[in-house]
């Protein structure tokens, strides 16, 4: 299996789209000024205490206060709030972390009351964003993620992922990490580590060490509370930090500083393979190029359509997400109704598996499949969905098909599901339901164009257009587009982009850099 990444970088936000054998199995858009703040370390203040529930909530900047349970103050608390005392006593000299004492265990049948005050100060790690009405989860077990290590600090022990099964390997890696870690600090080792020389490994326990090390500086020096101490990488990096391994063909991006910045880490932590990242250049829209606008249209929306005519219909509640199986359009099988609904059913399973990747879904999903009678027929139909679902990195469970013929499965959730709406407002006549005649589109073009050239003085440009339009701009001799470029300069470029609709335009510089020439006054 092939996967390659696409990365799709737009001045408002960035999209990343994963690729396996051309198919799209994740894709994830957000704001470029918004931040993925799973991981982000805050210095914060208790804001309230909840008795009842053993926990309280801790302002960390958020439109809604974070939750932290008692349980998730960690083993190790009492030795972070010491040593946050011995930082934030001297504002000019750094305690080390190297003389910082551990202290006895925090208990874990204490109460929340005994052990914080309102407005006391912090450290904690969000480690879910903040989803419908809930704000954020935090803890304050901080962990400072890497490529094959995971380091924790006050924690002293060293763990090495259970999916290592050689002993010998295991006990090489424990031995190596133990001789090459800071005092005071645990390590997780990760399953992409076995192998891996001490040079590769001591490289990136540094690394980690100097974040750690960079967190508690800023808390020493800044006075503001709530504040980030450490921030995550950027969406780009921590993908690919935990999704990249052998199996990537190629990273294609089309913006020069991401692409500088995924290429300086890919170089890092695996220096052979830096070739793979690659900055995309073409005048075609990335995601087109590379067949991902088309899968996104496809993939998302109520309905979606798999193979020889069946679909399933994803419905979202506040409780859960459900999924219904239909056959559709199916032809009927040779060999009955009963083979007819196992294949309808596996086909199902393995869009299922997708689509809980490709939208991030989480929570309790109820999957009403087509009803079988046979139980090696309901039990291959569970096998084929246990199967599908170990590439998902996300923790699930999932249970066997009940007598009612419905499969609950539980995902992890740690950000909301993504939905992408395939169904959007016309942005030819925002909602109104008139535009102007198809017919004096084209003049509507020339007059951008004219404004551009002649008003604003811009001479090198690229006009997208639906490609029906772009065909019919560029037909005929001399073709519309010849008689732009002989009026206006040869620096018109006209080219097709399937995601705008079939009146829609967007204009874009020599740069790339976004145009804004559209106005709701157009549709009048």
């Amino acid at each position: 299996m092939n996967s390659e990444v696409v990365i799709d970088v737009q001045p408002e936000e960035i999209s990343i789209a994963l690729m396996e054998d051309e198919k799209l199995v994740e894709y994830q858009k957000e704001p470029r000024t918004a931040s993925f703040s799973v991981g982000n370390i805050y210095i914060a203040k208790v804001k309230k205490l909840m008795t009842g529930l053993n926990a309280c909530f801790v302002d960390v900047g958020f439109e809604r206060d974070a939750f932290l349970h008692y349980l998730d103050l960690g083993s190790q608390f009492h030795s972070f709030e010491k040593y946050l005392k011995q930082v934030q006593s001297d504002k000019k000299k750094l305690y080390p972390f190297s003389k910082a004492s551990r202290l006895p265990d925090l208990k874990k049948d204490g109460s929340v009351q005994n052990t914080l005050t309102l407005g006391q100060e912090v450290l904690v790690q969000i480690v879910k964003e903040p989803i419908s009405t809930k704000g954020p989860r935090i803890t304050c077990e901080l962990s400072f993620a890497g490529r094959f290590l995971v380091l924790m600090p006050f924690f002293d022990k060293v763990s090495v992922s259970s999916k290592i099964k050689s002993g010998e390997e295991r006990a090489r890696l424990k031995q190596l990490i133990q001789s090459i870690k800071p005092k005071n600090c645990g390590v997780i080792v990760r399953t992409v580590a076995e192998g891996k020389k001490v040079a590769e490994l001591d490289a990136e326990m540094k690394v980690l060490t100097s974040r750690w090390e960079n967190a508690i500086a800023k808390v020493q020096k800044t006075k503001e509370r709530p504040q980030v101490v450490f921030e995550e990488t950027s969406r780009a990096v921590a993908l690919i930090r935990d999704l990249f391994d052998s199996t990537y063909e190629s990273i294609h991006i089309n913006n020069e500083d991401v692409y500088k910045e995924v290429k300086d880490y890919v170089s890092l932590i695996a220096p052979e393979r830096a070739g793979i990242v690659k900055l995309y250049t073409g005048k075609v829209p990335i995601f087109d190029n590379f067949n991902v606008t088309r899968q996104i249209k496809s993939g998302f929306g109520k309905i979606v359509n798999f193979k020889r005519g069946a679909y399933l219909i994803i419905e979202h509640t506040e409780a859960m997400h459900v999924v219904d199986v239909n056959s559709g359009t199916r032809a009927r099988s040779e060999d009955g109704q009963e083979a007819n609904a196992l294949n309808v059913n596996l086909d199902a399973a393995d869009e299922l598996a997708r689509q809980l990747r490709l939208r991030d879904i989480g929570g309790i999903i109820i999957v009403d499949f087509i009803d079988m009678k046979l139980a090696e027929d309901r039990q291959a139909l569970y096998e084929r969905m246990c199967k599908n679902m170990q590439k998902d990195r996300a923790r699930h469970n999932i249970l066997p098909l009940s007598k009612f013929g419905l499969m609950q499965i539980t995902r992890q959730r740690v950000r909301p599901a993504m939905d992408v709406n395939v169904e959007e407002t016309c942005p030819t006549c925002f909602g109104k339901g008139t535009i102007k005649s198809s017919i004096l589109f084209t003049d509507q073009l020339e007059g951008k164009i004219d404004h551009l050239v002649n008003k604003i003085g811009i001479k090198r440009f690229y006009l997208h257009v639906h490609p029906y339009v772009a065909a019919y701009i560029n037909q005929g001799f001399p073709s519309l587009k010849r008689r732009w470029q002989l009026k206006y300069g040869f620096g018109v470029r006209v080219l097709s982009s399937n995601k705008l609709a079939f009146l829609q335009y967007e204009f874009y510089d020599k740069d790339q850099q976004f145009i804004d020439m559209k106005e709701e006054i157009e549709t009048k």
